[in-house]
């Protein structure tokens, strides 16, 4: 029997880790695989946290560390730290509050959150409850007139960027979902897509290749079309190689997320710390990076802006607080990254986020 979600947070709560246990003991068996699992045996998944032990950072002392800030302005909206909650679908797996939780959550710390197409709360409700900039994460439909909608209701609602997901024209195999026998609840769906017609049948003998689903499946030519609906910016995730930052700029896309999307489609691919480097290079400073995947500490986060990125989205992370103490849990694993990242700064002589570079790492085997 799953435990129910905490009313205050313990006092041994020390670090984003210490919600791992708490969120597994009040989840169901196929809650937790399929909001934690990886694809095939999860190397991807465990490179995305190994990648960020390969840094090690510099110790500078003596430095002036007056006028100190995390803050940073994105798209023209303000944040606290350089920190969004990832786009995770079906929040209300989670926490019977969901979504809203974390909006709420993410307003009280002044953080972004990118809310998912598969979300299980409507996103004019997301909306609502949220006083931070949101931003919607697209996943381009097989109908395209359908995909239009969508953007317009989010623009509608106030959202202030669109990030499409281009990595996942198919779910990976997670294989630890399929052993736990997941399966929907009653009253838990992906509210906002609610009247799409499920893509034609494929062939009986099919299975994924020349089937109806990826046939539909978004191209280069979708990102024109997609900057055609908006005038919002439009941040491509899932990238995770050059020659694909190099185009995505091309087609006028405005920021470039780096993700191989936690480790849940393909596996056996690097660490996206280990990718950055790379984009970054192939952007050349033409729109933001950011990072998403295998984020558990402020040195993690410190890392990433000293490779180049602009900010880090997290996932599981904040999934685990959400369901170990609703709003308060992923409020508290919010506040527990800033203040981690506002260590890392101050021992490695940074006090704004402009002074955190490469000289502040040193790379180990």
């Amino acid at each position: 029997m799953a435990l129910p979600p905490l009313s205050e947070i313990p006092p041994t709560v020390a670090s984003v880790d210490d919600y791992e246990g708490l969120a597994r003991e009040r989840l169901d068996a196929g809650s937790w695989a399929y909001l934690t699992a990886g694809a095939g045996d999860e190397s991807t998944v465990a490179e995305n946290r190994s990648g960020f032990a390969r840094w090690q950072l510099r110790t500078r002392v003596l430095r002036n560390l007056s006028g100190g800030s995390t803050a940073i302005d994105l798209f023209g909206t303000r944040l606290a730290a350089p920190i969004l909650l990832a786009p995770v679908a079906f929040q209300k797996l989670a926490h019977p509050d969901g979504e809203l939780a974390a909006a709420v959550a993410a307003s009280a710390l002044q953080a972004g959150m990118v809310v998912s197409t598969q979300a299980s709360v409507a996103i004019e409700d997301i909306a609502a409850a949220a006083s931070t900039p949101l931003w919607f994460q697209l996943y381009i439909q097989h109908d395209r007139d359908f995909t239009r909608a969508l953007v317009a209701r989010a623009e509608a609602a106030g959202y202030a960027a669109i990030v499409v997901t281009v990595d996942a024209p198919t779910s990976g195999r997670r294989d630890a979902e399929q052993r736990a026998g997941f399966a929907f609840p009653p009253g838990i769906e992906a509210v906002n897509l609610r009247g799409l017609a499920p893509p034609p049948r494929a062939a009986a003998d099919a299975l994924l290749l020349g089937t109806p689903l990826l046939d539909a499946a978004p191209r280069w030519e979708d990102l024109a079309w997609l900057r055609t609906l908006t005038r919002l910016p439009i941040l491509v995730k899932g990238i995770m190689d050059g020659d694909d930052a190099r185009r995505a700029v091309a087609a006028g896309i405005d920021g470039i997320i780096v993700s191989n999307h936690g480790g849940r489609t393909l596996d056996s691919q690097p660490a996206t710390i280990a990718a950055l480097p790379e984009i970054v290079a192939a952007v050349g400073g033409q729109v933001p990076v950011l990072v998403d995947g295998g984020i558990r500490s402020g040195t993690d986060i410190f890392k990433t802006l000293a490779l180049g990125a602009r900010a880090v989205l997290v996932g599981r992370p904040f999934v685990y607080g959400l369901a170990a103490a609703g709003a308060v849990g992923v409020a508290h694993v919010l506040r527990i990254l800033r203040a981690e990242l506002e260590v890392a700064m101050a021992l490695t002589g940074c006090p704004t986020l402009a002074a955190i570079d490469t000289d502040a790492l040193r790379r180990c085997s």
